[in-house]
C-alpha cells in the first residue's frame, strides 16, 4: 500500500489523498481549497496526478474542503465510482451546485472588470453543468459499518464521524498473500456530546491512520456554557437596539443552531416572538435534507421526531431562499437574528450583512465555527479594526463573539482519544494548521506533558468482514475507553502507545 498526499497536507483545506493498493488507485476526497483569493490558483492546478487513472473516489463528507474539486475532477478525465454515504451524496449534491452558481457569478463580475480594462476574461473553476455532470459518477452507497469491496482483496467500510449529516471516516484494508494490512481515515471528526448527531463511532484498530487535526492544540468550551453565551449575546444586542449576524455553516450548523434557539424558546430563555431569518439557500436544503436521515440523528432529535416535533422549526423562523428577501433584511435597523453563509465569511449573503452591521456599535456577530487563517472571519477574531467589503473599508464597531463550544470538530482530547484507542504503528496527520499539528505531533511522540483533562465518549463498533481485526463491540479500547452508556476512562500520557508520527507536506509518499 502506497499513500501519496495533494490536499490539506500542513493546512486545512483541500483534502485529497491517493491510495494505491492491489493494483488500484483511490481516491479519498477531492476538496477545495479555501480561505484568500491567491487560493484560486491552487485550485486550479493540476491534481499532482492524472484523474484519468483514479478507480475509485471515497468521499468522507459533504463540506467543500473535502468535496469542492470534484467536478473538475471529472472535467479533466476521471470515469471512476464516486462512493459515498446516502447522506452525503444527497448533501454534495447542494454544496457542489451551490459553488459553480457562485463560481458563475464571481467569473461573470470579472469578466466585466476585465472588460473594462482590456484584459482577457477568466473562466470559472467548473460550471453548473459540470456540477451536474460530476453527480452521474457517484454509484453505490456505503452503509455505516458494511464492507465494500473495491477491488479483489481490497475491501472498505465506512464509520459514522460525528462531524456533518452523513460524515464518515473510511478504514480499508488489503488482504495480499495471507497478509492483512490497513489504513483509516479520520475525515473530519465530531465534536462528541451534541444534540443533534451521534457521538463519533470508533472504529476496529488499524496498522495506520491518516487523521485531522484542525484543533489538535485546544480544548473546547463544554456545549452549556456556550449556550448559555450565545442565548446572552442575543440578549445583550437586542437590548441595544441591534442586529445579530451569525455566519455560519450550511451544514449541521445552521441546523444545530436552530435546534438550540428551538430549546432555548421552550425553556423561556428567549422570546417567543424573536425573529430568526436562515438567510442561506444552501442550508435551508439542507435542513430538509436532515429531516430524511433518521440514521445519523442523536437522541434527542430522534426523540422529537418519535413525538411528531420539528427540532428545526421555531415560532419566528423565517426562511429567505430569494436574494430580494435577502436584501430586503439589510433595512433592519435592529431585533432581528440573522444566520447566513458562509462560516468563515469567504462569500454569501453573510458578507453584505456584515456590510450593514460591523460599522454598528448596537450590533453583534457571534462566530460558532473554525475560521481558516486568510478568511474575513479570522481577521474579524484576530482583532481587525477595519474591514475591506465590496471595494468600501469598513470600521469594525460591532461587539464580536467567538464561541468555539458549537465546534463540529474533534478537539485535542477527542482527537487522541480516538488515536489512542485505534493504536496505530504510523499516525499520519492532515487537516490542520501547522501550530495545531505540531502540538498534536508532540504529544503523540511524548515530547508534550499536557494530557486531555476530562472524559471522552467513543462509540465501539464491530464492522462485517474483516476477519482477525474485528473489534468486538463492548470491550474496552485503548487508553480504558468504551462505548458510550458504560463506565469512560480518559486518556493520559502514561496510556499513549507508541506511533511513528508523519506530518506529509503536499506531493509526498508514504509507503504503509
Amino acid at each position: 500500500m502506497k499513500l501519496s498526499f495533494h490536499g490539506a497536507d500542513r493546512n486545512v483545506t483541500g483534502s485529497c489523498h491517493l491510495l494505491q493498493a492491489q493494483g488500484t488507485r483511490v481516491l479519498i476526497d477531492c476538496g477545495m481549497f479555501q480561505g484568500s483569493h491567491e487560493l484560486d490558483e491552487e485550485n486550479a492546478a493540476d491534481f499532482g496526478f492524472d484523474p484519468k487513472s483514479i478507480d475509485l473516489l471515497l468521499l468522507t463528507h459533504a463540506h467543500l474542503d473535502h468535496c469542492g474539486r470534484i467536478p473538475l475532477l471529472v472535467k479533466r478525465g476521471f470515469r471512476g465510482e464516486i462512493i459515498t454515504t446516502a447522506a452525503t451524496r444527497e448533501l454534495t449534491r447542494v454544496v457542489l451546485l451551490d459553488a459553480a452558481h457562485l463560481q458563475e457569478e464571481e467569473a461573470e463580475r470579472n469578466r466585466r472588470h476585465a472588460s473594462r480594462r482590456g484584459d482577457a476574461p477568466g473562466e470559472p473553476l467548473y460550471t453548473t453543468l459540470d456540477a451536474l455532470n460530476a453527480m452521474e459518477f457517484f454509484g453505490r452507497t456505503a452503509v455505516y459499518g458494511q464492507t465494500l469491496e473495491l477491488a479483489p482483496g481490497l475491501i472498505a467500510a465506512f464509520f459514522d464521524a460525528g462531524h456533518i449529516l452523513g460524515s464518515a471516516s473510511i478504514r480499508i484494508e488489503q488482504v495480499k498473500d495471507g497478509a492483512h494490512r490497513s489504513v483509516i481515515f479520520s475525515g473530519d471528526l465530531g465534536n462528541s456530546g451534541r444534540a443533534v448527531l451521534r457521538d463519533p463511532q470508533r472504529p476496529p484498530r488499524a496498522d495506520a491512520v491518516v487523521m485531522e487535526t484542525t484543533y489538535g492544540d485546544r480544548l473546547h468550551k463544554p456545549i452549556a456554557p456556550s449556550i448559555a453565551e450565545l442565548f446572552e449575546a442575543i440578549g445583550e444586542t437586542l437590548q441595544r437596539g441591534g442586529n445579530v449576524i451569525i455566519p455560519t455553516f450550511a451544514l449541521e450548523r445552521a441546523q444545530e443552531l436552530l435546534y438550540h434557539l428551538r430549546a432555548g424558546i421552550e425553556a423561556g430563555k428567549l422570546a417567543r416572538t424573536l425573529p430568526v431569518f436562515l438567510d442561506s439557500p444552501m442550508a435551508i436544503s439542507a435542513t430538509e435534507i436532515f429531516r430524511h436521515h433518521p440514521e445519523c440523528y442523536g437522541e434527542a432529535i430522534e426523540a422529537l421526531f418519535r413525538q411528531g416535533a420539528d427540532p428545526f422549526s421555531l415560532p419566528g423562523l423565517r426562511f429567505t431562499r430569494e436574494a430580494a428577501d435577502s436584501m430586503a433584511l439589510n433595512r433592519l435597523v435592529g431585533g432581528a437574528v440573522i444566520m447566513a453563509g458562509s462560516g468563515m465569511a469567504t462569500g454569501g449573503r453573510v458578507r453584505h450583512h456584515l456590510r450593514h452591521n460591523l460599522g454598528r456599535r448596537e450590533s453583534s456577530v457571534v462566530f460558532v465555527g473554525y475560521a481558516a487563517r486568510g478568511t474575513l472571519a479570522r481577521l474579524l477574531i484576530d482583532g481587525a479594526r477595519s474591514v475591506r467589503l465590496f471595494g468600501e473599508e469598513i470600521p469594525v464597531h460591532a461587539r464580536l463573539y467567538t464561541i468555539n463550544g458549537f465546534s463540529a470538530h474533534a478537539d485535542q482530547a477527542e482527537l487522541l482519544a480516538w488515536q489512542q484507542a485505534l493504536s496505530p504503528e504510523q499516525t499520519i496527520l492532515v487537516h490542520g494548521d501547522p501550530d495545531s499539528m505540531d502540538a498534536f505531533a508532540a504529544l503523540l511522540s511524548g515530547e508534550r506533558r499536557a494530557a486531555p483533562s476530562f472524559p471522552v465518549h467513543l462509540a465501539a463498533c464491530k464492522p462485517l468482514g474483516f476477519g482477525s481485526v474485528q473489534a468486538a463491540a463492548g470491550q474496552p479500547g485503548a487508553a480504558g475507553l468504551i462505548p458510550r452508556g458504560g463506565r469512560v476512562g480518559k486518556p493520559t500520557l502514561g496510556a499513549l502507545k507508541n506511533t511513528k508520527v508523519h506530518r506529509p507536506a503536499q506531493g509526498d509518499v508514504i509507503a504503509l
